[in-house]
């Protein structure tokens, strides 16, 4: 389970594309102190098994659910990656409860400047708006935001100069895409509701 703070900008070092996978060495001297085989970190909000690490930096294993289902599979040597480690039982829970687990991919539509912070608009693949809500919690490219407006297909957010500077998001820009994860407990509640109604009607 992670949180949604960005714990260090990484970059991709090296790419390979297998039949049915690709196999990614990321540079990242936080989030890689102390890590060993089969320990997890988040890399642009996507879950990744840790295989080995050297140096500052580790290898990880995506299959092809998760190259179709984010955007990870347009990552290129050089490119930078969001990464953060799972939090320690008891840590504080400085975002909201991410599992990083992708629910689909989004796009860049629009940023407009402010003078202390920049608004962005992001589309929502068909099927997401339902868990999006005004004020409710969204993890883009594995960072944990506030929703500012909800529509059917789009969503926007306020980013401050933190986020713009420590995060992929400072560099994205219009038609890039993004790894979106929605409020988990939206979907429990749906499917427990769900659940509910259908037994009410038995």
């Amino acid at each position: 389970m992670f949180t949604g703070i960005v714990e260090e900008l990484g970059e991709v070092t090296a790419v390979e594309r297998l039949e049915d996978a690709s196999r990614f060495r990321l540079r990242g001297p936080v989030v890689t102190e102390g890590a060993v085989h089969g320990d997890s970190i988040a890399v642009n909000g996507v879950c990744l098994t840790v295989v080995d690490t050297e140096d500052g930096e580790f290898t990880a294993d995506v299959m092809a659910e998760t190259l179709e289902r984010s955007s990870l599979g347009a990552l290129t040597v050089g490119s930078r990656v969001n990464l953060e480690r799972p939090m320690a039982l008891g840590g504080r829970l400085g975002g909201h409860l991410v599992q990083g687990h992708v629910d689909g991919a989004g796009a860049i539509v629009e940023r407009t400047a402010s003078e202390n912070w920049e608004i962005v608009k992001v589309s929502l693949p068909a099927g997401l708006s339902r868990y999006v809500v005004e004020k409710g919690s969204i993890t883009v490219d594995g960072v944990s935001l506030t929703v500012v407006d909800a529509g059917d297909d789009y969503f926007t957010v306020s980013l401050i100069p933190t986020t713009l500077a420590l995060t992929t998001l400072g560099r994205k820009q219009a038609g890039d895409l993004v790894n979106l994860e929605v409020d988990v407990l939206a979907k429990y509640v749906e499917r427990l509701l769900g659940d509910r109604a259908a037994q009410d009607r038995r």
